[in-house]
């Protein structure tokens, strides 16, 4: 099972975990709208595809020097730009390959000054049918 990002934000919020508030957009509008709903100012614009390194991935319709997946918005403004920049774009990560994959949507959260990060991850070892889970302070 591949779930997004803000997938499992959702989930680890209703079992009482601690998330930055976030909004997943289908286009540039429902972007710009959820930026609006969020406290601000500062907002972070993230592509919702199923691999890691989004942040330091390269999107193949840009110029080369454009940012990744992952963009740190400081105005709505800046959030639209993003919004329309990444949507319908491919995004080339570590983990996609040359083929990359079509960004769809996006989950926009608000940003917030982070003292502690941590990454999980649940898996099936197929070879011993057991579930694998994998916690570090390093990701993506």
């Amino acid at each position: 099972m591949n779930i997004h990002e803000y997938q499992a934000k959702e989930l680890l919020a209703k079992y009482g975990v601690g998330i930055p508030a976030g909004i997943p957009a289908l286009t540039v509008e429902e972007a710009v709208a959820a930026a609006k709903q969020l406290p601000g100012p500062l907002y972070v614009v993230k592509a919702q595809i199923h691999a890691g390194g989004r942040g330091k991935g390269k999107f193949k319709e840009l110029p080369a020097d454009a940012k990744g997946g992952v963009r740190l918005a400081k105005s709505v403004e800046e959030v639209e730009a993003f919004a329309r920049e990444m949507l319908g774009n491919t995004l080339v990560t570590i983990q996609t390959g040359e083929a990359g994959k079509q960004v769809n949507r996006l989950y926009v959260t608000d940003g917030v000054d982070i003292a502690k990060e941590y990454y999980l991850s649940m898996l099936v070892d197929r070879k011993t049918g057991r579930v694998a889970v994998i916690a570090s302070t390093e990701g993506g």
